[in-house]
């Protein structure tokens, strides 16, 4: 006789398929850690941990906790189960951060996350937005994540000055983020709300075309950065709101950094190369015109590509080699990714000791962990 739990499970795993397997439930019935790759000494650990005290340690893209969850409804029914499997944990994330190391990261909504579903390519958008629901998803989103970054061992950054703030006092910077302007809709004067709700960074697109943009998986549109989509990042500019285009088609993001006045980041990628690419991944070209806005490139350290620590230190090599440390950060997607090989912050310390292993100084490994994402901020906030 079959047992209940099994016919159950059975039909989750039908539901959800080959992809929903992957991002869902491998997780959660094999939750063993990715290989690191690599041993540091004691004296290694000792002196990343000593870097890592007189330098911020700033993670440029994350979800910790998976707030975009928190109270969600009309979810579509692979991403329900999403939060039924894994639910929110902002505290155990806060608690990754303090015990890696972390002083600030990049904390991100999910603006249409209402919409999505799990293909057998990853996450696409099933249907199209009710009237209002994208605002209304928003809003629920951003006082979720106020809640959390007004909490007593959380603060809510709205500079550089801020998170410096937050590192000296012993607390965790929340820089607030949208992934995904869907909320925008046609609606520029939104920005100004958003801005006040204390947003300091938006992702123009996700996984779906909106009214800003294409992205870059799925079938690519040849639309481009529309015109609404340039009147938004001419306000953000003009606002102090930095631009992320993450997810976003090639043709969309040269068209934005051709109309951007300011440093422009593309915060979790890697660069496409004739021994691995992917939709995800973008270009040298335009990874070398991100670099000339002055913004920065986020290494992410997904699975697609690598199973170790190890090769995730590679790439952030390779990214270095290919635009200069001066645009170079972190974007681990952290809590929202695809078999992360960085699956916790408190492997940060191992990242550290990786890179000062290999020859990074001090001043060249600052920019990186966080000193690029400060300088972009201040660029972006400048007058």
């Amino acid at each position: 006789m079959v047992k209940r739990g099994t016919v159950v499970g059975l039909g989750v795993l039908a539901l959800l398929g080959a992809a929903g397997y992957r991002f869902l439930l491998r997780p959660v019935l094999h939750p063993e850690p990715p290989e690191v790759g690599f041993e540091l000494s004691d004296d290694e650990l000792a002196a990343a941990r000593a870097f890592m005290a007189e330098h911020p340690i700033i993670d440029s893209h994350a979800h910790p906790g998976r707030t975009f969850l928190k109270d969600a409804e009309n979810l579509g029914r692979k991403i329900r189960l999403l939060k039924m499997l894994g639910g929110t944990y902002e505290d155990r994330a806060i608690s990754d951060m303090e015990a890696g190391g972390l002083d600030a990261a990049i904390f991100n909504g999910v603006a249409d996350i209402q919409v999505l579903t799990l293909g057998d390519g990853g996450l696409m958008a099933e249907r199209e937005f009710e009237d209002g629901e994208a605002w209304q998803s928003y809003r629920r989103q951003i006082a979720n994540l106020q809640a959390l970054a007004g909490s007593d061992r959380v603060a809510l950054c709205l500079s550089s000055a801020d998170i410096l703030a937050a590192k000296a006092a012993g607390r965790r910077g929340a820089v607030l983020a949208m992934e995904g302007a869907d909320f925008l809709e046609t609606d520029l004067d939104r920005l100004t709300q958003v801005y006040e709700d204390g947003v300091r960074m938006i992702t123009l697109v996700h996984y779906r075309d909106n009214t800003l943009g294409d992205i870059m998986t799925g079938p690519v549109g040849d639309r481009g950065l529309t015109d609404f989509g340039r009147e938004v990042v001419a306000a953000m500019n003009e606002a102090g709101l930095m631009v992320d285009m993450s997810h976003a088609s090639e043709k969309t993001t040269l068209e934005a950094l051709k109309v951007s006045r300011k440093p422009v980041a593309i915060t979790h990628t890697h660069i496409n190369t004739p021994e691995l690419s992917n939709p995800r991944f973008i270009s040298v070209e335009v990874a070398q015109a991100v670099a000339e806005s002055g913004g920065y490139i986020g290494a992410w350290p997904v699975g697609i590509g690598e199973t170790t620590l190890a090769e995730f230190i590679d790439r952030i090599d390779f990214l270095v080699d290919t635009v200069g440390d001066n645009h170079v950060a972190l974007g681990s997607d952290m809590d929202a990714n695809y078999k992360p090989v960085l699956e916790t912050y408190r492997k940060m310390p191992l990242v550290v000791g990786a890179l000062l292993r290999r020859g990074y100084s001090d001043k060249r490994l600052a920019r990186i962990m966080g000193g690029n994402v400060l300088r972009v901020m201040d660029e972006v906030q400048a007058g």
